[in-house]
């Protein structure tokens, strides 16, 4: 997060909060795209109550930091990246609740009451995002040869911390060598939570770019933001909730290695055809 933060100026903040319906527009995409595409897959796969209940619970769930690193990598719009994060993630304390316990009980007879502490979430992402990439802009602002020197790296380090990420969660939610509820859970989770994730890359590129007519850099970002989920969260609050089996959570750690394979391949195309992407919101609205 500090790296990002020396790629970063106030005056890219400014410009991203100068286009409100910008912002807007990913939000919905984060609340509108992956919460009905989660439940439409659990209804499609016709998966147990609990595996049901954790993939909507990824899919109500937006607000992931890896997706900040993906931007990076990308080299999209990370100052509207780490913008829609903490939005989100704002909004998660109220909306998240709200969308898994109506989505959950459109699937099963009683709906899972789902307690996310506001305040909690919050404060979780300015210490992960916020004051980080505030850090590195003070770095980028008074020491400029160190910013510039320590940003050749960045790209690269960014990699390997997704890469240390997707292990440290996948390993934490195995058991004995395997996964919760064997291996052909496995298999099902990973199909319907690599299509969710699929799903949420492609619309949240195709709206922002064909409906709302962004430029490719802004509809770049706001679908590495619409397709990478907090599934820590989604995890956590699988593993709170009373009542609920334990496999609830392995949509959750699955989604953590899918989401960030995903969004790094994608990111890794996106790198190489950066050339070609810089077209500013201007003049994509006139194409």
């Amino acid at each position: 997060m500090v790296g990002m933060g020396l790629t970063l100026s106030p005056a890219e903040f400014t410009r991203v909060l100068s286009n409100p319906a910008t912002i807007a527009g990913g939000v919905a995409c984060q609340y509108g795209i992956m919460p009905l595409a989660a439940t439409i897959i659990a209804m499609v796969f016709r998966l147990p109550p609990a595996l049901a209940l954790g993939t909507i619970l990824v899919g109500c769930s937006p607000g992931g930091t890896a997706s900040n690193l993906v931007t990076l990598i990308a080299e999209a719009d990370v100052a509207l990246s780490v913008c829609l994060t903490a939005v989100s993630t704002i909004l998660a304390a109220a909306a998240t609740p709200l969308l898994v316990k109506t989505l959950s009980g459109a699937l099963m007879s009683s709906s899972a009451d789902v307690a996310v502490d506001g305040i909690v979430l919050c404060t979780a992402t300015a210490k992960v995002v916020l004051v980080p990439v505030l850090f590195g802009m003070i770095i980028n602002k008074y020491l400029p040869r160190i910013s510039n020197f320590l940003s050749r790296f960045t790209p690269f380090a960014s990699v390997m911390l997704v890469g240390v990420i997707c292990g440290g969660v996948v390993a934490q939610n195995c058991v004995g060598g395997g996964f919760p509820g064997g291996w052909a859970n496995a298999r099902l989770v990973s199909a319907a939570v690599g299509i969710l994730h699929a799903m949420g890359f492609a619309a949240g590129y195709i709206l922002p770019r064909k409906v709302g007519k962004c430029s490719l850099r802004t509809s770049r970002t706001i679908s590495i933001e619409t397709g990478m989920q907090n599934s820590a969260l989604a995890v956590v609050l699988a593993q709170s909730l009373p009542g609920v089996d334990a496999l609830a959570a392995l949509p959750g750690a699955v989604s953590a290695t899918v989401h960030s394979c995903l969004g790094s391949l994608l990111a890794t195309i996106w790198r190489i055809q950066h050339g070609e992407d810089d077209v500013p919101d201007t003049e994509s609205r006139n194409e």
